[in-house]
């Protein structure tokens, strides 16, 4: 009777990124937000406590769930989503007769392509696909330090943590039931200090890939370039951004820099899902999505240099957040990963 009950218990999601942390609690079946916050970190501090588990992510999810949380929370049982840029996906394929030798070929995969030893790595792997050939395993690995700092911080915050995965699979839990996922799509996911890349293809994620380069670094750019405050660079960023205008050459070329830094890493992605996981399926489209998406033409921008159709994801409108006060039009995109934590059907965490 215990397991049963406990397995019945609604979960709640939970997403620590290098510039903050955010709750959300998800009625799944309508999509209706329970109750949700968050808070702004210094990501100098959480590096360190992800690292080391100093007290600081244990202090403020406590101050979170205290001090700023809008609505109610029906359980302790977490979700949590841990920085993609901390993890590592990878999808491969192999014979159907090797089927029997999968964890060794699991081992030479984690050797060849990931820079931390295995021994240092909670990893897990599972069949995606199956031919009468071959079958497609996705791979993913996250360094146990990480897992074991972060699941600290939530029991000395009372929560309980129940599934683990990278913000980006989150994202794409969203993106897959609001913006046509049934197509093959690329997505990019612009944080405030990160970007997060994937291919969702049938339903998971089948690589990704990241750089440290976000909203902030935009902002950055065009202070340095146009020799302005920050605050009138991200006015500049949010008003005017890519779209034609008389400041549109001036900003360009301040973010030309960082938006090639992010195309490289997203061709780097796509080629590998082209040469790796070459099923003759082709990438449809490309969603982006996060904080650093707010600049206007960014979508045009990506569809010119990438040559396919481009456009910047609006998932919030599956949201319903009934009698609750929806958070400003600015800050809703930081809250797309963690509903998609928060919208985790429970037979998924106990299938």
């Amino acid at each position: 009777m215990v397991k049963l009950f406990y397995k019945d218990k609604p979960i709640i999601g939970l997403d620590i990124s290098q510039t903050g942390i955010k709750v959300m609690a998800v009625d799944p079946k309508k999509w209706l937000v329970l109750g949700y916050g968050s808070i702004d970190l210094d990501p100098a501090k959480v590096q360190k406590s992800l690292d080391n588990s100093d007290g600081y992510l244990t202090a403020n999810i406590a101050t979170l769930l205290g001090e700023k949380l809008i609505g109610t929370l029906p359980s302790n049982h977490v979700v949590l989503g841990v920085p993609t840029s901390r993890t590592f996906s990878r999808t491969f394929t192999i014979p159907v007769s090797a089927e029997k030798h999968l964890a060794d070929a699991v081992e030479v995969e984690v050797d060849q392509y990931i820079p931390i030893p295995i021994g240092s790595l909670y990893v897990d792997y599972e069949v995606i696909a199956r031919t009468k050939e071959n079958i497609t395993v996705i791979m993913s690995a996250v360094p146990k330090v990480l897992i074991d700092n972060c699941n600290t911080a939530l029991a000395g915050a009372g929560l309980q943590p129940i599934l683990i995965e990278p913000s980006i699979n989150s994202v794409a839990r969203v993106l897959e039931a609001t913006e046509e996922g049934h197509l093959t799509t690329l997505i990019i996911d612009i944080g405030p200090a990160n970007t997060d890349i994937a291919v969702l293809e049938s339903g998971a994620i089948r690589v990704s890939g990241g750089l440290g380069i976000g909203g902030n670094t935009f902002t950055l750019d065009i202070a340095k370039k146009m020799n302005v405050a920050l605050e009138n660079a991200h006015q500049l960023k949010v008003l005017n951004g890519l779209n034609a205008g008389p400041r549109q050459t001036k900003i360009t070329a301040a973010l030309q820099p960082s938006l090639q830094r992010i195309l490289s890493e997203v061709r780097k992605v796509i080629r590998y899902y082209n040469e790796r996981l070459n099923d003759d399926r082709k990438i449809e489209q490309v969603l982006i999505v996060g904080g650093g998406s707010n600049v206007p033409g960014i979508g045009d921008y990506f569809t010119n240099e990438l040559i396919m159709p481009a456009r910047v994801a609006s998932p919030w409108q599956k949201l319903d957040f009934g009698n609750l006060p929806q958070p400003s039009k600015q800050f809703r995109p930081r809250y797309i990963a963690v509903a998609g934590l928060a919208s985790v059907k429970r037979e998924e965490v106990w299938k």
